[in-house]
């Protein structure tokens, strides 16, 4: 599954909160950058001014927060103008993305723990940014205690609108995640986030070796 670097690649950090996708998406671009590639590093919802905006919108909502239709446009309409202004330029340029979230988180949170289906959050995504996928999208899974001690160091008492939500909401999330890297185990890695930062990322590392070798 040899791929060459002269081409753009898209590579997607899902997972449940606590996971470490951030720091993974981090240290990944850092590594592929040492290695003479164009990276661009981004995030969802968010990665251009529009979806930004949109981003606030969902962590910091109206009193009474939003409907899981309601949030599922926002994160769809956040999605395509990301897509179009930044995701689908680089690409055409010859870098890599590296993206902090994309449509399977909103599969897992919206479609999966919010209700909605798989189905209407794909056809969202169908319509708002004409259906791409990653190339390649790592799953970081991380054991349930050791997720809860994750977002106590980092947010403490100040968790945002969607990583506040109760422990059955978050192990609906994991489940579907789950669910879906067995039904596309072409297209997901599934990488064990327990232990160090350094650890994980010599994981990820070795999951990308198909595609870029030895680093």
């Amino acid at each position: 599954m040899s791929k060459s670097l002269s081409h753009g690649r898209f590579i997607a950090f899902e997972g449940g909160e606590g996971a470490g996708k951030s720091t993974q998406a981090n240290l990944l671009a850092k590594s592929l950058s040492e290695r003479g590639l164009t990276v661009d590093l981004t995030r969802e919802p968010g990665g251009t001014p529009g979806a930004e905006a949109i981003r606030a919108m969902l962590l910091d909502p109206p009193l009474g927060g939003w409907e899981a239709e309601a949030e599922a446009l926002l994160f769809a309409a956040a999605r395509s103008d990301h897509v179009a202004r930044r995701i689908r330029p680089a690409l055409a340029r010859g870098e890599w993305v590296i993206c902090d979230r994309f449509v399977d988180s909103s599969r897992a949170y919206q479609g999966g723990a919010g209700g909605l289906g798989d189905e209407a959050v794909l056809t969202l995504h169908n319509v708002g940014s004409g259906g791409l996928r990653p190339d390649l999208t790592i799953l970081i899974q991380v054991q349930g205690a050791e997720s809860v001690e994750r977002l106590r160091e980092r947010d403490g008492d100040n968790s945002d609108a969607i990583g506040g939500r109760s422990a059955d909401y978050h192990q609906a999330v994991a489940d579907t995640f789950s669910a879906l890297a067995k039904s596309d185990n072409s297209r997901f890695v599934v990488v064990d986030g327990s232990g160090s930062i350094e650890q994980v990322h010599q994981r990820v590392l070795q999951a990308l070796k198909p595609w870029i070798g030895e680093l």
